[in-house]
């Protein structure tokens, strides 16, 4: 073997080197959505890990080769996947904290982050798409792999994490303040009239 030469194993080990950097990421993002987020970060996780099935399904179908471009479009479908989830929890504490009840502020809080989630996923497929028509062989992996990614995050963060949490929440064990991120206070702000509920829109 000459100097210019490189051996087959070099190309297996940044392979692996590139999944297992992608599974700790991973891992620690689901890390944070149950540390951060409690119980929707479990429902976010139980979510990614539908996702992640399912795209898997879809390499299968299509079918895809998953090169080290392909990898990282997973990865970032993943965090896109996750920002969705994210927006909605988030806009779901508002709507607690502004006095709604657990079930109509889930509900409200999935409504008013779809136009947001939509955007950001809409804008991701576009530009996936023109990279997949326009870019070289290893730029048209990477466009494909996100595609995937990004239309099926699209699904599972409005479809499944949805119906995960209005399944749960109607549980006893899921009327906890601390469960969602909130006060107790913030949490009961339900059942007060007047002028605490009113403090605590003035919060929001």
């Amino acid at each position: 073997m000459t100097d210019k030469d490189v051996p087959a194993t070099l190309g297996q080990s940044f392979l692996n080197e590139t999944l297992l950097a992608g599974a700790i990421g991973i891992g620690l993002v689901l890390l944070f959505m149950l540390v951060y987020y409690r119980l929707p970060g479990a429902i976010a996780c139980l979510a990614l890990a539908y996702y992640a099935l399912a795209v898997y399904a879809m390499f299968r179908i299509i079918p895809v080769t998953l090169t080290l471009a392909g990898i990282a479009a997973f990865v970032l479908s993943v965090g896109m996947a996750v920002d969705a989830n994210i927006l909605i929890f988030e806009r779901t504490k508002e709507e607690l904290r502004a006095g709604k009840t657990l079930v109509s502020g889930i509900e409200a809080g999935f409504n008013r982050a779809w136009n947001s989630i939509f955007d950001s996923n809409m804008s991701s497929l576009i530009t996936a798409s023109i990279l997949y028509f326009l870019g070289s062989p290893t730029i048209k992996g990477f466009a494909l792999v996100l595609i995937i990614g990004v239309a099926t995050s699209l699904f599972t963060a409005i479809t499944v994490s949805r119906t995960l949490l209005r399944v749960v929440v109607k549980q006893s064990f899921a009327a906890r303040a601390w469960l969602f991120g909130v006060t107790d206070e913030e949490f009961q702000a339900r059942a007060l009239p007047g002028r605490y509920r009113r403090e605590a829109r003035g919060r929001v």
